[in-house]
């Protein structure tokens, strides 16, 4: 008896090593793994992430696959190896696709060193006070059953008159599509999970920091799109491999006001400031969400009061769904209507160098002034021109030329000398208004020549946004010196 209860221990403790070693072999073993597509978690920011927002976090690894077995990796290997450390952390575990068979590849150390290297040495790192206007709402046939956006209607001028000059009807894309440029991935979906990662890929290329969603309540949409806000987690995933961050730019709808907004706010807080990707800034020694707000002078001081103030009748200050609210100037009066209403800032949003008081160059350094002795904040946005006569094709006084360059340059050169701490660019992607920096080539059809970005390449405006982001760095480094 004896003789068989050793043999039994024996035999437990066996099972117990192998068991351990086992444990240990998948844990440092990564080149047997071939991953499924997922998000990493980043664990040198985990614990302030944690104190941030003491919530669960949204990741796509948090399921006890193979996405989890590489963040322990990932804490192994920070130890041995900051560079292969890096490698795990930003990439996805995705399936990567071998040149020359196209099986799911191997992924060893060696090659996660190699794609750490690529990474440090081509992109910068995201500068969190530019901030860019990015648009999901496209569609195509393949994801959303039809075309979206792309097939924009002619918009009727208001004088009947006029009107009766102009084209009506909507286009017909692939090939006729409501914008001046022609996108370099064609008439992509916003649904699109890759066209997202390619989007965060070109933004990060860029330096930008933060990424402004375009927004509106679920079931909602702007009269030619499809409701968005079910793209929001996809694309704070997509943001978060490239480690940038996501705000809203909060659109205007039907009977918008300080109540419906009250409800925006709560629902946006709720449903994604736990994402390490959601953009939030410091404030009074809080970390809050920083939310735009398009249009704002529709509605009226009295009622912005009542939400934006502190001793407003439903006030949001001083509770966790306070945020630093950015209104949109427009107009000279609009600057007292601002202060009287309680929000934190504005911006200028047009890229069109003088269509309003607000988005002319000259009177940024004035707003900046104003800006700081109000105690707000101002944020210029600059644009790399404008054109929108596929849509609106009355509007052709409004076109703003990009001269090669020179307009996106000296929109740059303007806002530097208003000495703000942020800074807006309109936009990534809106194709209507001709004012994205995405990349763009050349088409031509029987019926119409798109412009582009000639001379340059299709990467022209991201390669200047970044030489403009390195520049910003260092100012805002020197700033820091001197204080």
């Amino acid at each position: 008896m004896a003789r068989l209860c050793r043999k039994q221990n024996l035999f437990f403790y066996l099972v117990f090593v192998c068991f351990a070693f086992g444990c240990l072999y998948m844990m440092i073993s990564i080149t047997q793994i071939e991953f499924d597509q997922g998000s990493i978690k980043n664990p040198e920011n985990s614990e302030e992430l944690d104190s941030k927002v003491g919530q669960q976090k949204f990741l796509p690894g948090d399921n006890g696959g193979p996405a989890d077995i590489l963040d322990k990796s990932v804490e192994l290997f920070a130890g041995l190896n900051p560079k292969v450390a890096a490698g795990l952390k930003l990439g996805s575990a995705e399936k990567l696709a071998d040149d020359n068979n196209n099986k799911p590849k191997v992924v060893t150390v060696e090659s996660l060193v190699k794609d750490a290297d690529h990474f440090v040495n081509n992109f910068p790192p995201p500068n969190y006070n530019i901030h860019v206007f990015y648009y999901p709402w496209y569609g195509n046939p393949e994801y959303n059953r039809k075309y979206v956006h792309w097939n924009h209607g002619y918009i009727e001028h208001w004088d009947k008159k006029i009107a009766t000059k102009w084209p009506t009807g909507r286009h017909q894309p692939p090939d006729d599509i409501g914008s001046n440029f022609y996108p370099e991935l064609g008439c992509y979906s916003s649904s699109d999970v890759d066209v997202m990662d390619n989007h965060m890929q070109q933004i990060r290329s860029a330096g930008i920091g933060v990424v402004v969603v375009s927004w509106y309540p679920p079931e909602q949409s702007d009269p030619e799109g499809i409701p968005s806000d079910s793209l929001i987690i996809p694309l704070l995933d997509a943001a978060y491999k490239y480690q940038l961050k996501i705000a809203i730019h909060s659109e205007p709808y039907k009977d918008r006001d300080d109540h419906t907004l009250k409800e925006d706010v709560k629902y946006i807080i709720d449903s994604y400031a736990a994402h390490p990707a959601f953009y939030t800034y410091e404030t009074q020694g809080r970390m809050v969400p920083l939310i735009y707000v398009y249009d704002s002078y529709l509605t009226k001081p009295q009622q912005w009061k009542r939400l934006l103030k502190p001793d407003g009748k439903h006030s949001i200050r001083g509770t966790r769904y306070d945020a630093i609210f950015i209104a949109l100037l427009v107009d000279l009066k609009h600057k007292n209507e601002i202060i009287s209403s309680g929000f934190d800032g504005f911006y200028t949003y047009f890229a069109t160098n003088g269509f309003t008081y607000g988005s002319a160059h000259k009177n940024w350094k004035e707003l900046s002034r104003f800006a700081g002795n109000a105690g707000l904040m101002f944020i210029p946005s600059v644009g790399p021109g404008y054109v929108d006569t596929r849509i609106r094709p009355w509007n052709a006084q409004n076109t703003r030329q990009r001269m090669g360059g020179k307009y996106y340059n000296d929109g740059f050169q303007q806002a530097f000398e208003a000495d703000t701490e942020i800074i807006s660019i309109t936009s990534f992607n809106e194709w209507h208004e001709g004012s994205q920096i995405e990349k763009a080539v050349p088409k031509k059809t029987p019926q119409y020549t798109y412009m582009d970005y000639a001379p340059q390449k299709s990467d022209y405006y991201l390669q200047t946004t970044r030489d403009w982001v390195d520049k910003f760095a260092k100012k805002q480094e020197n700033n820091k010196l001197k204080l």
